[in-house]
């Protein structure tokens, strides 16, 4: 055999050797985390995240392995301005939740990334770490990649992979900015919007549409001097709420003063989940809506599967230079190029 045909069997035998221990390596790690093997789901989700192709190969098979065993969760977004005290609700909340129940619970907390360094402080597991420790908890911060909105490309797989190990509620918790209370009411089954009280006018900073996405609303922080003031918002708030058309299904929003320093609240809370859990069953709302969020899915990743294309093709990236320099000359408006651009891309394809 010759020097190049050996090399050339050689690199075969490499490639089938790679393809192999890759096919057992997501095999190995489909069956860790259907066995609730906390390292194989934190392996998983590193996958998910990471950018290179051979990683998402992975992924994508893991992903196809566990999803017979998703969607026996209940999926909670978690959102409120910065300072409302959001980790610290979790936790109060998580524990409530373990104390009366057998309920495993999957934080999945999106950290902002920087637009610049892209990096991402991940400060979650640090805010939570009674949580982070429980043996019927999982805290998972991500960064979210510079993605619109805040919430981590990968959120609704990550909470795919946490269903499969086990965890039966899902707590999304946004950054609480630009639109990610949106995105995370696109992939979560229940939303909850927490609202500090004391702090001015109620009813001036509340954005209409996060009002409508919203399935209960909690006044955080009612302690310490601050109960009056929290009685008095939950008052305003839920005369609010009525002034918004009924919700598909016929869902009633109710507001909750809580505080997560004496545990004061949660139990209520917690109680008006199960209801609307046990709701969403019997009407088969849950059914209907799961099927909404696959398909918003699906548009959401066609955007984003475009864009990586176009990042990765040079050929691509040459059209993208033309277009982007007749933008800068104003000889285009930006949509007639994004027509003509993706143009180009279907008829090379």
């Amino acid at each position: 055999m010759s020097s190049n045909s050996k090399s050339k069997a050689q690199e075969h035998f490499k490639r089938n050797l790679s393809s192999r221990q890759q096919r057992f390596r997501a095999a190995d790690l489909v069956a860790g985390v259907l066995n609730g093997d906390r390292n194989a789901l934190s392996t998983a989700l590193t996958l998910l995240e990471s950018s290179l192709p051979e990683h998402r190969t992975i992924a994508n098979e893991i992903l196809t392995g566990i999803l017979p065993h998703t969607g026996k969760s209940l999926r909670i977004g978690i959102t409120g301005v910065p300072g409302v005290g959001k980790s610290t609700f979790i936790e109060a909340f998580a524990k409530e939740v373990f104390t009366h129940s057998n309920h495993k619970i999957a934080v999945l907390s999106v950290d902002p990334s920087s637009p610049l360094s892209k990096g991402s402080i991940l400060g979650d597991k640090t805010r939570m770490n009674e949580l982070s420790v429980h043996p019927r908890a999982f805290v998972r911060p991500s960064p979210s990649a510079t993605q619109l909105g805040g919430v981590a490309r990968n959120t609704r797989e990550s909470i795919l992979l946490c269903e499969a190990a086990g965890f039966d509620l899902i707590l999304v918790e946004t950054v609480g900015v630009g639109q990610s209370e949106v995105a995370v009411h696109g992939m979560t089954d229940f939303f909850l919007l927490l609202m500090l009280a004391g702090a001015g006018d109620q009813l001036q900073g509340i954005k209409r549409g996060i009002m409508e996405l919203t399935d209960a609303m909690v006044i955080t922080k009612a302690d310490s001097g601050n109960e009056q003031a929290a009685t008095r918002a939950k008052g305003e708030y839920a005369s609010a709420l009525h002034l918004f058309p009924e919700r598909t299904g016929g869902w009633v929003p109710k507001v909750f003063v809580t505080s997560a320093l004496q545990a004061n609240g949660l139990s209520d809370v917690w109680e008006e989940l199960k209801s609307f859990q046990h709701w969403a069953i019997s009407s088969n709302y849950l059914h209907d809506l799961r099927a909404k969020q696959n398909i918003h899915g699906f548009h959401e990743y066609i955007g984003l599967l475009l864009n990586e294309q176009v990042q990765r093709n040079q050929r691509y990236q040459e059209v993208l230079k033309h277009y982007l320099s007749q933008l800068e000359e104003n000889q285009l408006t930006p949509f007639a190029a994004a027509e003509l651009f993706l143009s180009e891309m279907f008829k090379s394809n």
